[in-house]
């Protein structure tokens, strides 16, 4: 019987985890784990999906796969995972083209704790939930979205709150407003802007 994981809530630090992974770059497995990636000063993007050789899955990897080169020059990692072996993820990436550009490393949770740890895993499937996480380099997780297992998600948005969260770490007295892209007008809340949120973004 699996111990009791506590869930990570939005900003809340992220205990360390590990998981064994398959890297298709170097076409090797390997490990992987939270702590050798913030002592790097790395922000770290989570990806879970339900299962390797299924559907909606390779069409979210293959849309992550085409924004990661721009988004690791952020100082980022993205780390997909699901409840399936290293091994599984070695044949699904050598098999389905639409994997053929996936650099990322691949993680295998097969006993569901790291799932269990971002509160997507599925007791009655042993399947995670689609969920994405972005930990920050101090280990606080900054940003969640959890999807069922029909909804696929979108890379741009997910490049636009790794921005967001990026450019918010070094203007820390600054907020980034609904839409906000890199290069637009962000907020700097205070007395004077209540009520007149409209106004400072005329200015």
């Amino acid at each position: 019987m699996n111990e009791p994981v506590k869930t990570v809530s939005v900003g809340q630090t992220v205990p360390n985890f590990e998981m064994e992974i398959y890297d298709p770059k170097r076409k090797d497995f390997g490990k992987i784990s939270l702590e050798e990636l913030t002592k790097a000063k790395k922000w770290v993007v989570l990806l879970f999906y339900p299962a390797d050789f299924t559907f909606v899955c390779p069409t979210e990897l293959a849309d992550v796969a085409a924004k990661y080169d721009a988004i690791a020059q952020s100082g980022v990692e993205i780390i997909s995972v699901s409840t399936d072996t290293k091994f599984v993820h070695l044949a699904w990436q050598q098999n389905e083209k639409l994997l053929d550009g996936v650099k990322y490393p691949m993680g295998a949770d097969p006993t569901g704790k790291v799932s269990r740890m971002f509160g997507v895993y599925d007791e009655g499937s042993g399947l995670s939930l689609r969920g994405t996480f972005i930990i920050s380099p101090e280990s606080k997780l900054v940003a969640s979205e959890v999807n069922f297992y029909n909804v696929g998600r979108n890379a741009d948005e997910l490049n636009r709150k790794i921005s967001a969260n990026t450019y918010l770490a070094k203007h820390p007295t600054e907020a980034c407003p609904s839409g906000w892209t890199e290069g637009k007008k962000t907020l700097t809340p205070g007395p004077s802007m209540v009520g007149k949120v409209y106004e400072a973004l005329q200015k």
